[in-house]
C-alpha cells in the first residue's frame, strides 16, 4: 500500500480556470481508479496553482484487485451425453480453461443450459496500471479552451513543462505531449526556479513549501485576507474584502505577497464605483475605505514574488493605476458632454441580436411591457417607469461603460443623479439589473422591479421566439439567471399580476415583429419558469410531491407558491386527514378527468339529498375559502377542503354517477367538476402515491 502523487507542471494557467481543473482531475481519476479495480483506502485530493496541478492519491493497494470472470463453454447437451458423462466437447474447454472436468460449473440462460467455469484473474501491480490510465485521465480534463504547441498532436490548458509521477516512492513511467513523466519537480518561478527530485509525497509536500510554492488555495485565500487586513491597518484603513477578487488573486500567485500604493487625489472625484471597479478589474487590486467611509486614494496589490525592493515595484503598480485613472476621467467628462436621454437615439446604431433587431427595438418593446404591468399593479408610478425604462440602457453607449462593461446601470444612475433626475429614477435605473447574480439583493421599490422584470420577461420571450431556448449543456443568453430573478422578484413584490398574464403580454408586443408560433412559445416559456421555479425549491430541500402539487395545480400568482407549498408540508403532518383529503381529490378526479365539456349544476336536476348536500357543503367551503385566501392561510384551506370527504362519499354511496339519465348525468358530474376545480386552485393531488 502506498501514496500517488501526481504534478502536472503547465505555464500559467487562466484564473477562472483553475479550480475547475482540479476538481475535474479528481472526479476523473477517481473513476478511473474504480473501472482499473484500484482499490484506495484514504482519500483523494487535488490541489492547484498557476503554474500546476495536482493530485494525491493516499493508501492506494499496491495490487489491482483480482476479478472473477464467468466463462461460458458450449451448451450441455453437447457437453454431456444421456448418461450424463462429459464428452469430447467438455474435456476439451475444461482442458482450454486450465481446469478440470470436474471443476466445471452451469448456468442457465434463455437460450438453455451451459456450461461455464469461473476463472480468476489475478490482478497487475498498481504502478502498471497506473502507468498505462494516467495519459488518459490528464487528457480527458475539461478545459474551456485549450491548446496545441510545437508538434504535438494533443490538447491542453497551457503547454505541459514536466510531470512529476510517484507512487510509493518509484516513477509511475509515461510520457505525455513529448513530456516524460519522472520525480522531478520546479519551485517558484522567480523564487526557487531550480529542479527538485522528490521521494514521496511528504517530501514533496515539505519541499514545494520550502520552494516558496503555496498549493492550497484556500491557505492562499487566507493568505491573501490577512495580508490585505494587515496592510489595511498600517495606513489606518478599511479593505473593501471582494470575496470574487479574492478568489482571482489566488489563483494568480503561488505565493502572494501584499504591496501597497496610492494613487493622486483628484481621481477621489470620480465616482466611487468607477474606482473600484477600474482597480479590481483591470488590475486586480483591492480598495480602501477610511474609518469614516470614505473611499482612500490607496490600493493594496498582491504579487507572486517577494521583490527585492518592494519600493520599486509600488511605483510600478502605481504608475500602471494612474493611466488607468486618467483614462477613465477622461471617459467621465466626455460623456458628461451630452445628457444621457440624448444617448437613447444612439441605441439604433447598436445590433442586440441579429434576428431582433438593435438596442433601441429592444427598449422599446420592453418599455411597453413595463407600462403594462405598472398599469396593473402601480398606475401612478407610470411616468416615472416610462423615463426609467427610456433611460435604463443608454448608458451601454456611454464610454466609460464600453470601457468597463459592469457599470452599465452604475453609470446610468450616476449622470441621472449628476443631471437632475429624482432618486427614483436613478435608483430605479441601477437597481433594473437587480439581482446581479443568484443570491444577490433584489430591488429595493417597484421602480427597479418593474423595469427589471419587464426587460429580462421581454429577453426570454424574444429568444425562445426564434429557438433559442436553454439546452442541457448550454444557455448563452443566461435566460435560466433571468427566469430565476423574475421568479423572486414576483413571489417578493407579491404584485396583483400573474406571471401569465405578463408573458400574454410580451408575447403579443414581441410578435408585432417576428412570426413563430405564440401558442407554442407560450407553453414553452411557462414549462421553463415552472422547471426554473422547481429547481430554486428543490435547493431548499422541499419534497419533490408537494412541490410537483402545487405548481402543477396553478401556476399564476407567484408569491402564493412558496406558502402553499409550505402549508401542505405542514398539513401532511395529520396523516389521516391527508390521506383523507388525497383520497377524496382522487375519488373525484377518477370519474371526471375523461370528460372534455364542463358542465352547469343545476339544482332542480337533484335527486336524492346526498346531491344537495354535497352542493350545500361545497357552497360552505368555498366562502371560507375566500377569507382564508386573503391572509394566505392556506393550512385552513387544506383543512376546509378536508371536510368534503364525508358528503363526498355519502354522494357515491347514495347514487350512481354514471346514471342512464343523461341530463342527471351531466349534473352530477358538473357537481364533481365543481369540486376538483376548487382542490386545484391549490394544490394536483394526483401527485401523491397513496
Amino acid at each position: 500500500m502506498g501514496d500517488l502523487l501526481v504534478e502536472i507542471g503547465t505555464e500559467e494557467i487562466p484564473s477562472d480556470y483553475l479550480e475547475p481543473g482540479i476538481r475535474s482531475l479528481c472526479n476523473i481519476a477517481k473513476e478511473a481508479f474504480a473501472e482499473n479495480r484500484l482499490r484506495i483506502d484514504g482519500e483523494i485530493v487535488g490541489y492547484g496553482t498557476p503554474r500546476r496541478l495536482v493530485l494525491i492519491a493516499r493508501e492506494m493497494h499496491d495490487m489491482q484487485e483480482d476479478m472473477v470472470v464467468s466463462i461460458t463453454g458450449p451448451p450441455y447437451s453437447v457437453a454431456f451425453d444421456d448418461e450424463g458423462n462429459p464428452t469430447r466437447a467438455a474435456i476439451g474447454f475444461a482442458k482450454k480453461q486450465g481446469v478440470s472436468v470436474d471443476e466445471l460449473d452451469f448456468k442457465d440462460t434463455d437460450k438453455g443450459r451451459y456450461v461455464s467455469v469461473n476463472k480468476r484473474i489475478p490482478g497487475r501491480p498498481a504502478i502498471e496500471i497506473l502507468s498505462s490510465i494516467l495519459p488518459d485521465v490528464i487528457s480527458r480534463i475539461p478545459w474551456p479552451k485549450s491548446m496545441r504547441w510545437g508538434i504535438q498532436n494533443f490538447n491542453f490548458v497551457r503547454p505541459i513543462h514536466w510531470i512529476l509521477a510517484l507512487f510509493n516512492g518509484d516513477v509511475v513511467s509515461f510520457d505525455i505531449a513529448g513530456v516524460k513523466s519522472g520525480n522531478i519537480t520546479k519551485g517558484h518561478r522567480f523564487m526557487a526556479p531550480e529542479p527538485i527530485e522528490v521521494k514521496d509525497v511528504e517530501d514533496y509536500l515539505e519541499k514545494i513549501r520550502a520552494a516558496r510554492v503555496i498549493l492550497d488555495s484556500m491557505e492562499r485565500r487566507e493568505m491573501i485576507r490577512d495580508a490585505i487586513l494587515n496592510k489595511g491597518k498600517e495606513i489606518s484603513g478599511i479593505p473593501i474584502i471582494d470575496e470574487e477578487l479574492i478568489d482571482t488573486v489566488s489563483n494568480m500567485v503561488e505565493y502572494p505577497h501584499p504591496i501597497c500604493g496610492e494613487f493622486d487625489k483628484r481621481f477621489l472625484n470620480l465616482p466611487e464605483q468607477v474606482l473600484i471597479t477600474l482597480m479590481k478589474e483591470h488590475q486586480k487590486y483591492f480598495a480602501l475605505r477610511e474609518m469614516e467611509g470614505a473611499l482612500m486614494p490607496r490600493f493594496i496589490a498582491i504579487n507572486n514574488t517577494i521583490p527585492r525592493d518592494d519600493n520599486l515595484v509600488r511605483k510600478g503598480h502605481e504608475r500602471v493605476l494612474k493611466a488607468r485613472l486618467e483614462d477613465a476621467e477622461f471617459f467621465f467628462k466626455e460623456d458628461r458632454k451630452r445628457p444621457l436621454i440624448e444617448r437613447l437615439e444612439d441605441l439604433k446604431g447598436v445590433i442586440y441580436h441579429a434576428e431582433l433587431g438593435t438596442s433601441y427595438q429592444k427598449v422599446m418593446r420592453f418599455l411597453r411591457l413595463a407600462e403594462f404591468i405598472c398599469s396593473r399593479i402601480s398606475p401612478e408610478l407610470m411616468e416615472d417607469i416610462r423615463l426609467i425604462a427610456r433611460l435604463s440602457k443608454c448608458d451601454l453607449v456611454t464610454e466609460m461603460v464600453m470601457e468597463f462593461p459592469s457599470l452599465q446601470g452604475v453609470m446610468g444612475s450616476v449622470y441621472a443623479r449628476l443631471e437632475g433626475y429624482s432618486e427614483n429614477i436613478c435608483t430605479g435605473i441601477y437597481e433594473h439589473y437587480m439581482p446581479f447574480r443568484a443570491g444577490d439583493r433584489l430591488p429595493s421599490s417597484d421602480y427597479g422591479a418593474i423595469v427589471g422584470v419587464a426587460d429580462r420577461i421581454d429577453t426570454i420571450c424574444c429568444f425562445f421566439s426564434i429557438g433559442l431556448e436553454p439546452t442541457g449543456t448550454s444557455d448563452p443568453f443566461a435566460l435560466r439567471r433571468h427566469a430565476l430573478a423574475v421568479l423572486r422578484i414576483l413571489e417578493e413584490r407579491k404584485w396583483d399580476i400573474t406571471l401569465i398574464d405578463i408573458i400574454d403580454r410580451a408575447i403579443g408586443i414581441v410578435s408585432e415583429d417576428i412570426e413563430f408560433e405564440e401558442q407554442e412559445v407560450k407553453e414553452k416559456i411557462i414549462t421553463f419558469f415552472r422547471e426554473r421555479f422547481k429547481n430554486m425549491l428543490f435547493a431548499e430541500d422541499y419534497p419533490n410531491d408537494i412541490i410537483e402539487s402545487v405548481i402543477s395545480a396553478r401556476f399564476d400568482f407567484i408569491h402564493e407558491l412558496r406558502p402553499r407549498i409550505v402549508q401542505l408540508k405542514e398539513f401532511m403532518k395529520d396523516r389521516d386527514e391527508f390521506e383523507g383529503l388525497v383520497l377524496t381529490f382522487k375519488r373525484v378526479n377518477n370519474i371526471i378527468k375523461k370528460q372534455i365539456q364542463d358542465f352547469e349544476v343545476k339544482e332542480e336536476l337533484f335527486k336524492d339529498s346526498s346531491e344537495r348536500d354535497l352542493w350545500e357543503h361545497l357552497r360552505s367551503v368555498k366562502n371560507s375559502i375566500s377569507e382564508y385566501q386573503k391572509t394566505q392561510d392556506y393550512y385552513a384551506i387544506y383543512k376546509e377542503l378536508s371536510t368534503l370527504k364525508k358528503p363526498v362519499d355519502q354522494l357515491f354511496e347514495s347514487v350512481e354517477i354514471m346514471t342512464s339519465d343523461r341530463k342527471i348525468m351531466e349534473n352530477r358530474i358538473g357537481l364533481l367538476q365543481k369540486i376538483s376545480g376548487l382542490f386545484l386552485r391549490f394544490s394536483d393531488l394526483s401527485k401523491f402515491s397513496i
